[in-house]
């Protein structure tokens, strides 16, 4: 007979896993449980991937248990890809909230259920792939909304700055930076001194630009 194993995924590690716990419990043993906290937006995850490679691969004979489709992957092409890998090496798929996924037929009978939940996955699949569209859409959208100060875009829940923190000058930026603007060292010296990488040093050499722009001389 082969294993029960559950699979629960939350995008990040500010949501909570309990209500698909819940449900996998119903099924699968706790200690069959795997857990990731990072996007569906590839396969890429620790979790997940334990499944296919090392002691926790699926076999043949094995039933994998998720609480929604999406939990797979918001993917569409994902999703269609790992349900025919999984049903190539003899390892079901039961999905909890998909009623037809989870009926035990007798031996022969099983292509009717198939049938159905092809037709199933298709439409799902194509609903969690939109859905992650609308998510990074209304992301952006939340993002745009935002209000600005001093350059900086602020969360209207948390108030705070959204984003990369800005680059801090080195203590001895402006020693270094003259002596390279002068020619007298070349900006790979500059960086070595500064401790700083090329993206980080171009960054702030256009900002000093900027500044030595807006000096005024007064005579």
């Amino acid at each position: 007979m082969g294993r029960k194993v559950g699979y629960a995924r939350v995008s990040s590690r500010e949501q909570n896993l309990d209500r698909q716990l819940v449900a996998l419990r119903d099924y699968v043993e706790e200690d069959m449980i795997v857990t990731d906290m990072t996007s569906g937006k590839d396969l890429n995850r620790p979790g997940y991937q334990s499944f296919k490679y090392g002691i926790g691969k699926l076999r043949a004979g094995d039933e994998l248990y998720i609480k929604s489709l999406d939990r797979l992957s918001r993917n569409k092409e994902d999703i269609k890809k790992e349900l025919e890998y999984y049903a190539s090496i003899g390892v079901r798929v039961k999905v909890i909230d998909i009623p037809t996924t989870m009926i035990d037929l007798p031996k022969g009978q099983e292509w009717v259920v198939e049938m159905v939940n092809n037709i199933i996955f298709e439409v799902l699949a194509s609903f969690a792939e939109q859905e992650r569209v609308s998510i990074k859409q209304r992301q952006a959208e939340g993002i745009a909304a935002m209000r600005v100060v001093n350059g900086k875009r602020i969360s209207n829940r948390t108030g705070n700055p959204v984003g990369r923190p800005p680059l801090q000058y080195p203590s001895n930026w402006d020693e270094v930076y003259y002596m390279w603007k002068r020619g007298e060292i070349t900006a790979v010296k500059a960086m070595g001194i500064l401790g700083m990488k090329r993206t980080s040093f171009y960054r702030l050499v256009k900002e000093q630009k900027q500044k030595d722009g807006q000096l005024k001389i007064v005579s």
